[in-house]
């Protein structure tokens, strides 16, 4: 089994580096590309360099140059190069002059074809409320034409071998709602996080506020493991109920991955040789279908939410999955699911 770190999000599985046996293992199934010349948006990605743990501009041109047209890509906030010093609050600004900054060494590089970072998603404390406001002005101004929204996880679970980044039931919370509206006046979107029995207390956030974007990462994470594993069709069923009830908001779009963290349930990470796109595919299609037919193409996009998902796939296995899922869909729809939403919504 090989299990790589993840943002501080998913600390809940062992962390080691991503090292030349996770490479070894992931060469081990390897796929010519399905329609190699499809544009791609993969608006779901990190870059850190941690202790024994680095996914830099390189790892991730290694990645988005493994046979897909990979156009763009929107960068999410994972706790990477905060500054060191100042207000605590502001502190996560440093995070977006470091990811401006490899979007502007790429484009002066020459290095690929690839818009990195063409967006990016920061963190602000919206339970600063209104004093939320000076900490989004100053990731905008340090980067003024990438930088598009935040993510505040409002991921929580009783059970402790869940991550939970923030107190419970945050969302509801009157201060968090008062920082969240600050989001509407400087047009910035909200990407959320959080594990499936949340959604409901998302979908009451995005009724409320009709005016800020709400993108929910990785279909609203439903979990697997622990008090939930044998439990696959029950979870999937409380799951559709909730997502269904969320598509009833027209401001919230989807995220269509991250089923590659071990949280899932799927156990692919655990495989003596990682699953082909067909596997993958199968296991993806319940999921992903119920997302579109629930929300439409115009509010679905495919994510690579690398590298936390490198744990149980390689790149271009992953994007011959998404394909092979939307094989019927039509020459639209599928420029909707893996470019043009993803472009809207994040206004690349």
């Amino acid at each position: 089994m090989i299990v790589i770190p993840a943002a501080p999000l998913y600390h809940h599985t062992k962390e080691i580096a991503v090292t030349t046996q996770l490479e070894t293992w992931l060469a081990k199934t390897t796929e010519e590309p399905i329609d190699p010349d499809l544009p791609i948006c993969d608006p779901h990605h990190h870059l850190w360099d941690r202790p024994d743990d680095r996914y830099l501009l390189e790892d991730l041109l290694q990645d988005t140059g493994s046979g897909h047209n990979i156009v763009d890509t929107v960068f999410v906030e994972c706790s990477s190069m905060y500054r060191t010093d100042g207000p605590v609050e502001m502190q996560p600004v440093g995070e977006t002059e470091f990811v401006q900054g490899v979007a502007e060494q790429n484009m002066s590089g020459r290095r690929s074809k690839t818009a990195v970072n063409a967006g990016i998603v920061g963190f602000a404390d919206l339970t600063l409320g209104s004093g939320v406001a000076k900490v989004l002005e100053a990731h905008m101004a340090a980067s003024p034409d990438r930088f598009r929204g935040i993510r505040h996880a409002s991921i929580w679970h009783a059970d402790r071998q869940f991550a939970s980044a923030s107190k419970k039931e945050l969302l509801p919370d009157r201060t968090f709602r008062e920082g969240f509206g600050v989001l509407g006046k400087f047009g910035l979107s909200f990407d959320a996080c959080l594990y499936h029995p949340q959604i409901t207390e998302l979908a009451d956030l995005a009724t409320a506020n009709p005016d800020v974007t709400v993108i929910l990462d990785h279909i609203g994470f439903p979990l697997g493991i622990g008090p939930y594993a044998g439990q696959r069709d029950e979870v999937f069923q409380e799951w559709k109920r909730s997502m269904t009830a969320l598509a009833a908001s027209p401001n919230v779009v989807v995220k269509l991955g991250g089923l590659g963290m071990p949280m899932y349930g799927n156990g692919w990470h655990e495989l003596d040789q990682p699953p082909g796109s067909v596997e993958l595919a199968e296991g993806m299609e319940p999921y992903f279908f119920h997302c579109i037919e629930q929300f439409g193409v115009d509010r679905c996009m495919f994510e690579s939410n690398f590298p936390v998902d490198k744990v149980s796939y390689s790149y271009n296995v992953m994007w011959n999955a998404f394909k092979r899922v939307a094989n019927d869909f039509s020459a639209e729809e599928k420029k909707m699911l893996f470019h043009d939403t993803a472009a809207r919504v994040y206004r690349l």
